[in-house]
């Protein structure tokens, strides 16, 4: 099983807005990353997984295509809906589709939304939560 590690994670806390780098979260299982936006009863994209590889390779910042969760060492920019994703010991994510590159992106850097389709990341929902922090393992299964 590929195995990568977390380097970088974010919650967007307000709509617009920076997301706030932490060094720790908690994923809530059913709801998302707490006190992060898309954490709400309901929504299935509660989470953005995103390789740092692709940030590096076009030059954006952690945490600038607003990810929640940016990885090293894992693809999971080839990562299918249904597939798991294992962070550390406890917590678990289900991959459920590609986030599309919108018009956001280009107001980073114009061109970056056609630049960034099919590489913007996976989004995921919170299957078994628990804490989450930078340096810990991901493996897909």
């Amino acid at each position: 099983m590929p195995q990568g590690t977390i380097t970088n994670l974010h919650i967007a806390r307000v709509k617009g807005t920076p997301s706030d780098p932490v060094q720790e979260a908690t994923a809530i299982s059913g709801l998302g990353l707490e006190g992060d936006r898309s954490a709400y009863e309901g929504n299935t994209r509660q989470v953005l997984l995103v390789d740092k590889e692709i940030l590096d390779g076009f030059g954006l910042a952690p945490g600038q295509v607003k990810e929640n969760i940016t990885v090293t060492n894992l693809n999971v920019a080839d990562t299918k809906p249904g597939q798991v994703f294992a962070i550390g010991d406890a917590v678990t994510l289900e991959a459920v589709g590609d986030c599309e590159a919108c018009g956001k992106m280009d107001a980073i850097r114009m061109g970056l939304m056609d630049q960034l389709q099919g590489k913007r990341g996976i989004l995921a929902k919170v299957i078994n939560g628990g804490a989450i922090k930078i340096g810990d393992s991901v493996t897909i299964k």
